[in-house]
This record gives C-alpha cells, structure tokens and sequence, in this order.
C-alpha cells in the first residue's frame, strides 16, 4: 500500500511505501537568513516524519539545495544542531537555482518508518 499525505494537483509532501517515507523538498515558509530558513525547512521535516511515525533518527538519506554555497557553514551549523547524534544520514548538498529567488535552501528526506 502507498500513502500520500498532503496531496495536490502536481505532487505530495510526503509518500510511504514498504517502511520508508519520502518527503518532497521542503522549503522555508517565510524569508530570512540561511540559519532561520533551514530551522524552518527542519522544523517541517519534524513535522512530516511524525505523521508517518518516524523521526531523524531514521533519516537515510538527506539530499541539498542550496541558492549559495558561500552559506554552506551557516546551514551546517543549524543541520547539525539538530541532526540526532550517532545516528546522521548518507548526505549531499549542492548548489542548484532554486525555483524562487527568497528560497535559500530546500531539503529532500528518505527515512524508515
């Protein structure tokens, strides 16, 4: 059985086959920097996983966009304060043109259920 949560006329937010979740790309909902842009992207991340009874401990894979590489370190830091310790996933970042100019990060997630 697949699940779809949160479906539109283009895509969901969020499928779960056979154990795993995969979340579409999230973004920020609201502007500002990289630090408070990737707290937002998380805090949605968070938010997806519960619903599919997961969490990050279960992440798998991460995968990365960011507008501007030179903002590398500021959104590490935020991903690694919150990233569950011993338990941090196979991961990619690359800088991509995002699909609006205020976006500065977007976040796919891979996790087990």
């Amino acid at each position: 059985m697949i699940q779809r949560f949160d479906s539109g006329p283009r895509m969901s937010e969020m499928t779960v086959h056979n154990g795993v979740a995969y979340l579409a790309g999230q973004i920020a909902e609201s502007g500002g920097d990289i630090g408070t842009q990737t707290r937002q992207v998380l805090a949605e991340i968070d938010a997806l996983l519960a619903r599919a009874g997961s969490d990050k401990s279960r992440i798998l894979r991460a995968e990365i966009f960011m507008a501007d590489l030179a903002e590398f370190s500021g959104m590490n830091a935020e991903w690694e304060a919150w990233v569950a310790p011993g338990h941090t996933p196979a991961r990619a970042t690359v800088q991509a043109q995002l699909a609006r100019p205020e976006w500065k990060v977007e976040i796919i997630i891979t996790a087990a259920v």
